[in-house]
C-alpha cells in the first residue's frame, strides 16, 4: 500500500470550523472548507451544535473527495472542550460551551479539590477553561445523566469516535489546562482519582495512531474508501508546533493565531511560569512539557475592528509610530497576561481608521511579546494563523522581542501539523517570510512607551 498523500484534517476552531485537504508531498493546502461554529444558547445550558458540525463535516469530506481521493483523516480542535458518551458512543450531556460561566458558581468548592500548579501546570482559570471545572460542574448538576457516562473524552477524541466508533484520548488536550493531567508524570492527576473518574477515562493513545477505518455507514455517506483511516488527532495550536518539533533545532517558539493567540516556547530560558498571568504548561505530541502562554487575540481583534476594512497607509504607521497612539491592555479580561486590567487608548483623539487598525495591531504584538516573554522564549519566533498575514503585527513582533519572526505562509497552521500525523515525513512545511527587527528608533520608541504604560497601570 502506498503512503497516505492527501490528507483531510477536520479543524474545529472556537470561531470558525474547517475542513482541510492537505497535500503532504508538497504540504500545502489544496482545497478548504469552512462554517461558522456558534454555541446554541439554549437549555440546558449554552453548548456546542455539534449535529450541525456533522453534518459540515460529512458534506466537506464528500465534496473533497470527489475533487481528489482522500488517503486519510486528522483531527484537530480548540481545547477546554469534551464530551461524556455512553456505552453505545451517544452524548449523555451536551458539549458545554467553555464561556459558560455555570461553572464559576461551584468555584469555591472545586478550588478545594483541584490539583497545585506544581502538580499539573494548570491555572486557574474563569468560566469553563478549566476542563475539569466542567465536569465537576456537570455532575453535580446533572447527577442522573453523568451517571450514564460511560467514557470522558476529549474534544478531538469524540470526533474520532464518531469517525470510527474507537474510544480513545490523548495528551495534548489532557494537558491543556484541564486540572486532568500531570504532565511531569505523564499520567491523570489527582484530581480524577479523588473524584473517582479514572474509570470514564478512554485509553490514551499517540495522536499519530491509527484509530482504525472510517465506519462503513459513513463511507456509504461520503464516498470514501471504507478503509479510510482515521488517526487519533490532538489540540490545535499543538497541531501547529507539530511541524516545528520535527524539524527545528531549539531554541524557538510557535505563536499560533486564532480565537485564542496561544505562545509556546521550545529550549528557551529557563523561567517560573506565574499562574497568574495565564502561563500554563501544555504538553506536545511527543508527550513533552512545553511552557506556553496565552490571550483571547482572536476575539480582541474581531471586537476591536468590527468587521472594518483592513485598511492602511505608510503614512498611517508613521503618524501612530510619532503620536505613540496606543492601545492598552485588556480588551478581553479574566484570561491572557494582564487578566485584571481593563482596555484604555491613549493619543487616540480623532484618529482615521487606517491609524486605529495600525494601533489594534500594535496592541496584539505586544501583547504576546509579553506573553513570549513570560515562558522565557528565545531564538526565532513562528507566527501561524491568520495573524501571519498581518505585516504590521509581525512587524511589532520582531520590535518588540528583537528577534526574527516568520510569518508562516499556510493558511492554515493547524491543517499541516494535523496531517503531519499521517506522514513519517520530518520535513516541515514552507517558512514563509522571515523578518528580522527593524532597525527604525521609532519602532523601539513606541514598544517602550507602551510598556512604561503598562507598567504605571499595574
Amino acid at each position: 500500500m502506498s503512503a497516505p498523500r492527501h490528507i483531510t484534517v477536520i479543524d474545529i476552531g472556537k470561531t470558525n470550523a474547517k475542513v482541510a485537504l492537505v497535500d503532504l508531498m508538497t504540504l500545502s493546502e489544496v482545497a478548504l472548507r469552512r462554517t461558522a461554529n456558534a454555541p446554541l444558547r439554549q437549555a440546558p445550558y449554552p453548548h456546542h451544535d455539534v449535529e450541525a458540525l456533522w453534518t459540515f463535516i460529512l458534506d466537506s469530506l464528500a465534496s473533497l473527495n470527489r475533487q481528489q481521493r482522500i488517503d486519510a483523516i486528522s483531527i484537530t480542535t480548540h481545547g477546554a472542550t469534551g464530551a461524556l458518551v455512553d456505552a453505545s458512543g451517544k452524548l449523555v450531556l451536551p458539549v458545554l460551551d467553555y464561556e459558560f460561566d455555570g461553572p464559576d458558581t461551584l468555584s469555591s468548592e472545586y478550588d478545594a479539590i483541584r490539583p497545585p500548579f506544581a502538580e499539573t501546570g494548570t491555572p486557574r482559570l474563569p468560566l469553563g477553561l478549566n476542563l475539569g471545572a466542567q465536569f465537576f460542574w456537570q455532575q453535580r448538576n446533572f447527577p442522573a445523566e453523568f451517571a450514564k457516562a460511560a467514557a470522558l473524552l476529549m474534544y478531538p477524541q469524540f470526533w474520532a469516535l464518531r469517525l470510527t466508533g474507537v474510544t480513545a484520548n490523548e495528551v495534548t488536550s489532557l494537558g491543556c489546562h484541564t486540572d486532568l493531567w500531570n504532565p511531569w508524570t505523564a499520567d491523570f492527576s489527582s484530581l480524577v482519582d479523588g473524584l473517582k473518574w479514572r474509570r470514564l477515562m478512554a485509553p490514551v493513545r499517540l495522536a499519530r495512531d491509527r484509530l482504525g477505518p472510517i465506519l462503513p455507514v459513513l463511507a456509504a455517506r461520503t464516498g470514501l474508501d471504507p478503509q479510510t483511516p482515521v488517526f487519533c488527532g490532538l489540540h490545535d495550536s499543538n497541531a501547529s508546533l507539530l511541524p516545528h518539533l520535527v524539524s527545528d533545532a531549539p531554541p524557538f517558539s510557535v505563536v499560533s493565531t486564532g480565537t485564542w493567540v496561544v505562545s509556546m516556547a521550545v529550549g528557551g530560558r529557563p523561567v517560573k511560569l506565574d499562574p497568574a498571568r495565564d502561563t500554563l504548561v501544555n504538553v506536545n505530541a511527543l508527550g513533552d512539557p512545553v511552557p506556553s502562554a496565552r490571550f483571547m487575540g482572536g476575539r480582541e481583534f474581531s471586537l476591536l475592528t468590527e468587521g472594518q476594512p483592513e485598511n492602511w497607509t505608510e503614512d498611517d504607521i508613521g503618524a501612530v509610530l510619532a503620536r505613540k497612539t496606543l492601545l492598552l491592555p485588556s480588551t478581553q479580561q479574566g484570561s491572557g497576561p494582564f487578566p485584571h486590567q481593563a482596555a484604555t487608548w491613549f493619543n487616540a483623539d480623532g484618529i482615521s481608521n487606517g491609524q486605529r487598525f495600525a494601533a489594534i495591531s500594535f496592541y496584539l504584538a505586544l501583547m504576546t511579546a509579553t506573553c513570549l516573554d513570560l515562558i522565557g522564549a528565545d531564538g526565532p519566533t513562528t507566527v501561524e494563523g491568520p495573524f501571519a498575514r498581518n505585516r504590521l503585527f509581525v512587524g511589532m513582533l520582531a520590535a518588540s522581542t528583537g528577534r526574527a519572526v516568520v510569518a508562516s505562509e499556510a493558511a492554515t497552521g493547524t491543517s499541516i501539523g494535523a496531517a503531519l500525523l499521517a506522514s513519517d515525513q520530518v520535513t516541515a512545511h514552507g517558512k514563509g517570510e522571515r523578518l528580522e527587527q527593524p532597525t527604525d528608533a521609532a519602532w523601539a520608541g513606541y514598544v517602550s512607551a507602551w510598556r512604561a504604560a503598562v507598567e504605571v497601570r499595574a
